[in-house]
């Protein structure tokens, strides 16, 4: 249907399905409370939960630790 009448246009391109992936990473992280460094996969996102939170009990509630 045209704009004008509510629709979203007449010329539509085809719709196409998005493949969404996490913006993951490897990394070398140090934790203090075992004095040792522990290699992790983890997101952007996760990343700045550790940096807030602290590595030891952000990976402790992950069950990675």
């Amino acid at each position: 249907m045209a704009k004008k009448k509510g629709g979203i246009g007449r010329h539509v391109t085809q719709v196409n399905k998005r493949l969404v992936t996490p913006n993951l990473h490897v990394k070398r992280i140090w934790v203090p409370e075992l004095d040792k460094f522990v290699k992790v996969k983890l997101t952007a996102k996760a990343l700045r939960t550790i940096n807030k939170n602290g590595a030891y009990v952000t990976l402790k509630k992950a069950g990675l630790i």
